[in-house]
């Protein structure tokens, strides 16, 4: 049930959706001068939710901001978390999403010796499709490209971060690993990703991938033009903000 709440709370914080809202209010306000008013609303809603400065600028201040590369031998495990990719089955072909940073970097770290072991967790994020699990998906790709079983530890029963802490503390205990964990995410969702492990009581230094937040630029189109992108990313924000506060009322984090 918290599952699927989470879910639709995250479309209905959505910028397009309160923009229909609007329009739907609108059209349904009979005051011509407070259509109006209600209309204009939704325009400088859009607005500013497609302007790329007034994201870079939030979401620089909500991301984590990336670590020095760790030297050699430094961490026992490298702690990857899913949502990064999904499934065609038409294709039967797995795909990957601008998350798959975290796994390209955890690979690159281990093949230069940061650890040994590299511990990948996700299940299904699907209300659906819950049976096709994300861990199996990557199992069968890296053993693919070369990547051998025995430096991978999966875990493919989580559905949300809160899950995957919980299940991978389980796995460190049966590997028994009780040493250093490098944790591996997207900079934007690390803040709910360390509290989650933290209250699981694993102590691990984060390893923020995938930034979002770009660099200032003085050029005309970043600074005024609406942008289609910017929209889509301020979902995945909203969307992180809204797990962090129901984490806090359920007692994650």
């Amino acid at each position: 049930m918290f599952f699927l709440f989470s879910k639709i709370l995250s479309f209905l914080l959505m910028p397009l959706t309160w923009f229909f809202v609007l329009l739907i209010i609108s059209w349904r306000t009979k005051e011509e001068s407070k259509k109006r008013r209600i209309r204009i609303a939704a325009i400088l809603l859009i607005l500013v939710f497609s302007n790329r400065v007034i994201f870079d600028r939030t979401m620089r201040i909500w991301e984590i901001n990336a670590v020095e590369e760790p030297k050699e031998g430094t961490f026992d495990a490298l702690i990857v978390l899913g949502g990064l990719s999904s499934y065609d089955p038409q294709l039967d072909r797995i795909q990957f999403s601008r998350g798959a940073d975290r796994l390209l970097q955890a690979i690159e770290l281990w093949k230069k010796g940061v650890a040994k072991k590299i511990i990948f967790t996700g299940g299904s994020g699907s209300i659906l499709h819950d049976d096709i699990l994300e861990s199996d998906k990557i199992r069968e790709y890296l053993k693919k490209i070369g990547i051998p079983d025995s430096v991978m530890i999966y875990e493919n029963k989580s559905r949300n971060t809160h899950e995957n802490a919980a299940l991978i503390k389980v796995l460190l205990k049966k590997h028994s690993l009780n040493g250093k964990y490098l944790l591996i995410t997207s900079a934007f969702h690390m803040r709910r990703a360390m509290a989650c492990f933290t209250k699981e009581g694993i102590s691990a230094t984060p390893y923020s991938v995938d930034r979002y937040s770009g660099p200032w630029k003085l050029e005309f189109d970043y600074l005024f033009l609406p942008s289609a992108e910017t929209l889509s990313d301020w979902n995945t924000l909203l969307h992180e903000w809204v797990g962090c506060i129901t984490y806090k009322f359920r007692g994650y984090i």
